[in-house]
């Protein structure tokens, strides 16, 4: 069975770790986390005259430099006076230089928003008319390129580093303190500390370039490095290096003085170490929450201490789970994981799951704000993943509790066969030593060798000839092996209390007492080599009985299975710490569809009919006002006037102006031409922006006599 389905698990972890690395692949940059939700002009606006600023209003607040918003003219020269700055909220504006020619304008922007993501776009107005020749700013991208992309492994690696880190040392401290001794798991905990420092280190350095030009040569600018030490991001970082070496203090404690404890006072320390652990474990989680979606939008001040438990709890459940699984397969065979530690394992990670389903729910509710946002919106299509992600685990880990309950229930069955396979092996050696006795041959203790001549003891009887207990060879005469050698008398290098007597006989009262150590020509280097030799064999042997248990190998397995979604799992958080939120999503489509519409040419003429009354005689009548296509920039316009019966009236006089009050515009006067009997026409009437316009007509019907009647209406 093990040689069966062990492939095929390996080979199902495999293809779990392709799927993770292709979705790390081609996740791309990080989406924007703030929105453009307005601008003034619009975009594709035609203005009669040049504004004297630009203004662009976010989603929520963003931080920017002199270069973060620019305005081009057609010929891509600069035409803004460099200084951005705030108006209010998350609206920031920038003024133009005076007596800007008739043309189109590209505007540019590239800032960083509140969540510590880069943000970028562009988009154009026209003044006057537009222009044949504009700027090009098509697919600009704030963090792609190698830095982006470099800044995204960091990030997944520090993610990773800071689970093995904090779940590692959870695991050995609340399920197998014994574990603190096992060089397996201080290599594991040692090797996320590292990763976290490392990545953290690495993310400082990318970020001026990342938010900047993403340039690679800019990563060592040293200026840049200080403007990045100023912003909250790089707080974050440098806060957390200072936290890392204040878990480098914990995991010299951890795997140094806490292992050489005993168990009682193994207690009294653990207590310590867990509280000291626990806060920087939180001080960890919270360089995270104080600069990414948590500190931002509704409810920050509840968002963070949620955000820092659910980083806490996947760190429990994902990092202890990574600890189990190299304890299982690569822990020596001498010091096997305990059922205890899994029982304590399984409930410590039922607990974070629980955690997990408390403060996801909360976190799913404040990013998303709609059902529909799940399956709209691209955070709520990966937050579905990661769901479905977290239900397979949950499953699998709960075959793991029934190998664990297994594995419990069958521990003193084995430890009771193991206990009376030492008891018998004991008796045996002692009937063995009970029964030795020199009948023709004995065999030799220390190695004696003897042929036909009995190898005694100090002080044994022997009917051959006496042979030292150090080693001695004999072969009808005593001789001692450090060197003496006797032909026909034993003649032995030691001080006795008895007498040697003639006849082949040694018979001694006491001990026999060597002279010195007995050494052979390479004993020593041969026996230290046997001693590694029989370790090994009996290594080898620990490890097949450990291997050979059917529920230590189930649970190995679903461990294995356990990891391997893990590992996925992880990859779907990063990429979602890094994607626009979709309540911010839903918002920006919301406002990119007013302002499509308001830009967006239509295909129908707006037509306002408008009865006037001059209080003159023959001073009735209707206007009729057509503009096509109701659109910005150039239109249409035609005035049809009748009496009242339904015939044309001719005026004196007519005159327009469109006027938009809610940004002040206005009025702009139109002066149409007369056509025939009760028409009038003016064309390239240009509407700079769309809108909520008063359309407001003049109608003169004698040299005294004359009326303003107006209608609204919405152009674009």
């Amino acid at each position: 069975m093990t040689q069966t389905i062990a492939p095929r698990l390996r080979t199902l972890v495999l293809l779990l770790l392709a799927a993770a690395c292709a979705l790390l692949a081609g996740a791309g940059p990080a989406s924007a986390h703030a929105a453009l939700t307005g601008s003034d002009p619009r975009e594709g606006a035609v203005v009669d005259k040049a504004p004297a600023q630009v203004s662009l209003t976010f989603s929520e607040s963003v931080s920017m430099d002199d270069d973060s918003l620019r305005v081009l003219d057609p010929r891509g020269k600069r035409v803004d006076d460099g200084k951005p700055s705030g108006t209010g909220g998350a609206t920031y504006s920038v003024k133009l230089h005076a007596g800007l020619p008739d043309g189109t304008y590209t505007v540019t922007y590239q800032v960083v928003s509140a969540d510590s993501h880069p943000v970028a776009g562009a988009y154009t107005f026209s003044v006057g008319a537009p222009s044949e020749t504009s700027v090009a700013v098509s697919g600009q991208s704030a963090d792609g390129g190698f830095v982006g992309g470099l800044y995204g492994v960091g990030r997944y690696v520090s993610y990773t580093g800071f689970a093995v880190l904090v779940g590692g040392a959870a695991f050995v401290l609340a399920c197998w303190p014994r574990g603190s001794g096992v060089r397996v798991l201080q290599r594991v905990v040692v090797s996320g500390w590292l990763a976290l420092t490392a990545a953290t280190l690495l993310l400082l350095l990318l970020r001026g370039s990342y938010t900047g030009s993403g340039k690679f040569a800019d990563v060592f600018d040293l200026n840049l490095l200080g403007e990045v030490l100023q912003t909250k991001p790089g707080a974050a970082l440098v806060s957390r290096l200072l936290l890392l070496a204040a878990a480098a203090l914990f995991i010299a404690v951890l795997f140094g003085a806490y292992d050489k404890r005993e168990d009682e006072e193994k207690r009294d320390l653990t207590f310590g170490l867990a509280v000291g652990g626990s806060v920087v474990a939180a001080g960890l989680a919270a360089t995270w929450a104080m600069s990414e979606h948590a500190s931002v939008g509704l409810q920050a001040g509840l968002a963070m201490p949620v955000d820092v438990v659910h980083l806490i709890a996947v760190a429990t459940w994902l990092g202890g789970l990574t600890a189990l699984l190299v304890a299982l397969y690569r822990g020596p065979a001498d010091t096997p994981v305990p059922a205890l530690a899994v029982r304590r394992f399984s409930r410590v990670a039922f607990g974070s799951v629980i955690a997990l389903v408390v403060t996801g729910t909360y976190q799913s509710w404040r990013q998303l704000g709609s059902w529909t946002a799940f399956t709209d919106t691209r955070y709520g299509q990966l937050l579905l993943v990661k769901i479905g992600l977290v239900a397979v685990l949950v499953g699998v880990a709960h075959f793991s509790r029934r190998w664990t309950a297994q594995l419990a229930e069958a521990a003193p069955a084995v430890a009771g066969a193991a206990a009376a396979r030492r008891a018998e092996k004991g008796a045996g050696k002692a009937s063995t030593k009970a029964s030795t006795k020199a009948s023709g041959t004995a065999p030799a203790k220390a190695g004696t060798k003897a042929s036909g001549t009995a190898s005694a003891k100090a002080g044994t009887k022997a009917s051959g000839t006496a042979s030292a207990k150090a080693g001695t060879k004999a072969s009808g005469t005593a001789s001692a092996k450090a060197g003496t050698k006797a032909s026909g008398n034993a003649k032995v290098a030691q001080k006795a209390s008895g007498t040697t007597k003639g006849s082949g006989t040694a018979k001694g009262t006491g001990t026999a007492k060597g002279s010195g150590t007995a050494k052979g020509s390479g004993g020593s280097p041969r026996a230290a080599q046997l001693a590694r030799q029989r370790a090994a064999v009996d290594a080898a042997r620990q490890k097949r009985q450990r291997d050979a248990d059917p529920n230590r190998f189930g649970l190995r397995r679903s461990v294995l299975a356990e990891a391997g979604i893990a590992v996925v799992l992880l990859v779907v958080t990063t990429v979602l710490t890094q994607t626009e939120p979709g309540r911010t999503e839903e918002e920006a489509k919301a406002a990119g569809g007013s302002s499509a519409a308001a830009s967006a040419p239509s295909t129908g003429a707006v037509t306002l009919d408008m009865p006037f009354d001059t209080g003159a005689q023959n001073g009735k009548g209707v206007v009729r006002v057509e503009l096509d296509p109701a659109r910005v920039g150039a239109n249409d316009m035609h005035l049809y006037v009748e009496r009242p019966d339904g015939t044309a009236f001719d005026l004196p006089e007519v005159k327009v102006a469109l006027t938009q009050k809610a940004k002040s515009i206005g009025p702009l006067p139109v002066a149409p031409d007369h056509i025939t009997t009760g028409h009038w026409s003016a064309s390239g009437v240009q509407i700079p922006m769309a809108g909520d316009w008063e359309v407001a007509v003049t109608v003169r019907t004698s040299d005294i006599d004359q009326v303003t009647i107006s209608k609204n209406t919405q152009i674009g």
